[in-house]
């Protein structure tokens, strides 16, 4: 059976942001979402808007999607984690990511060579790390160097330990995924043919490297939903979104599972000559339909009623690019409010 959360999306500025997110949080509990789910890019943290929001709800799991790792030191890691895991009462869910090799460089000043290698020293550490009060930690890596001695008493973390999903696309780090974390962070352009195939499989290898059992993996997919009155502009919200991660290079092999190399290449050519219109016409309905959700106000219910089974957990977005604040407000509003007729109807429950 698939959970579902939502992202907290803030609005308005100072204090009244933060009680924006934990309201969302509050109403996603209240309608039995799993998880409420947080975002960092260069100008936001992931961690600070997760205490707002542990201290504004009793029962929901709270994740960030995703915090970066390569942000801050693994020390500082473990105590983030620590405390909003004892604000929360067990509730945090570490999702982390690297990042494109360029964000490494470019944003963090850090290599970005071999990021699933990083990824897999990272977990490691963080796990000594959780049990730095049994005693002291020392790590000589390929990344990380850290030796720590307390010098004083180090309380026990409330839970033996934190879960940490990791998000990934290419191989490599997907069997990551499977070797050392406990969830893998999905997509937006995850399909869930995709999932179902090229993912599980690369899953099952790093799994059966550590003698894991790769379904005790939760597999947590990103579906972006653009919902209008007029379905033809959802429908160009949603391609544009999709235009907005096709030009890359990562999600190719996605394209040549589904037959779609051919049209990705036509929106390439549109986003280097940032042709919007073109970018947009080159996204074909059966991606539309494949990737996202795209209804009209009151119409999510019955969507997600007709999702496939492949993830474990669904975190409902709207389209990360094109849209205005107000826009990603009246959106979350209308997924909140086909979640809650969902998860009302006794076959989702």
């Amino acid at each position: 059976m698939t959970t579902f959360g939502v992202n907290a999306f803030g609005v308005g500025r100072g204090r009244q942001r933060f009680e924006s997110m934990a309201g969302v949080a509050r109403e996603a509990e209240e309608i039995g979402c799993a998880a409420v789910w947080t975002s960092e890019l260069y100008s936001r943290s992931a961690t600070v808007p997760m205490a707002a929001i542990a201290a504004g709800t009793s029962t929901i799991a709270i994740g960030s999607n995703i915090a970066y790792g390569v942000g801050r030191s693994p020390l500082m890691w473990a105590a983030e984690a620590r405390d909003l895991d004892e604000l929360s009462g067990g509730r945090v869910i570490l999702g982390l990511g690297n990042g494109t090799p360029t964000m490494m460089d470019a944003w963090h000043g850090v290599s970005g060579e071999a990021p699933a290698v990083r990824m897999a020293e990272l977990l490691t550490v963080l796990e000594a790390l959780w049990r730095l009060h049994e005693g002291p930690v020392h790590h000589d890596g390929r990344f990380y160097r850290v030796h720590i001695t307390p010098t004083s008493d180090v309380p026990e973390p409330v839970r033996p330990r934190i879960p940490i999903w990791i998000a990934g696309v290419n191989p490599r780090m997907l069997r990551v995924a499977g070797q050392h974390a406990d969830g893998l962070v999905g997509h937006p352009m995850f399909t869930t043919e995709y999932v179902r195939g090229p993912v599980a499989e690369a899953i099952a290898v790093g799994a059966d490297l550590a003698d894991r059992d790769a379904g005790a993996i939760t597999v947590m997919g990103i579906r972006m939903c653009a919902i209008d009155d007029d379905i033809e502009i959802a429908r160009r919200q949603a391609a544009f979104a999709i235009g907005q991660y096709a030009a890359s290079r990562v999600y190719d092999r996605l394209f040549e599972l589904h037959g779609w190399s051919a049209q990705q290449q036509d929106i390439r050519q549109a986003a280097r000559a940032r042709d919007h219109d073109a970018l947009v016409r080159a996204v074909s309905d059966e991606m539309i339909d494949a990737i996202t959700i795209t209804c009209r106000p009151g119409e999510l219910a019955g969507a997600l009623a007709r999702i496939p089974e492949g993830f474990d957990h669904l975190d409902l977005i709207a389209p990360p690019w094109g849209l205005s604040e107000e826009q990603t407000h009246t959106t979350n509003l209308e997924i909140l409010a086909g979640l809650r007729r969902h998860l009302s109807t006794p076959s989702a429950v």
